[in-house]
């Protein structure tokens, strides 16, 4: 797996603004939060295998909910 990397994401700022919400919500950084939405809906689309999710940072082993 290659390394982390980095881009720019235009949104807008009401999204934006819930997002924050929700993160701070589950005591996490916005990225953080996009990167956990972003995983499930990889693993929910079958678009993510468990070999390649352990390369993941974080906590992969969370239950859905991110706890």
């Amino acid at each position: 797996m290659e390394g982390r990397k980095t881009f720019l994401l235009r949104i807008d700022g009401r999204t934006f603004d819930l997002l924050r919400r929700w993160a701070d919500d589950e005591m996490r950084s916005v990225n953080g939060q996009i990167e956990f939405l972003l995983r499930d809906a990889l693993r929910k689309a079958g678009r993510l295998t468990e070999s390649a999710a352990s390369g993941f940072t974080g906590s992969p082993e969370q239950d859905p909910e991110g706890r």
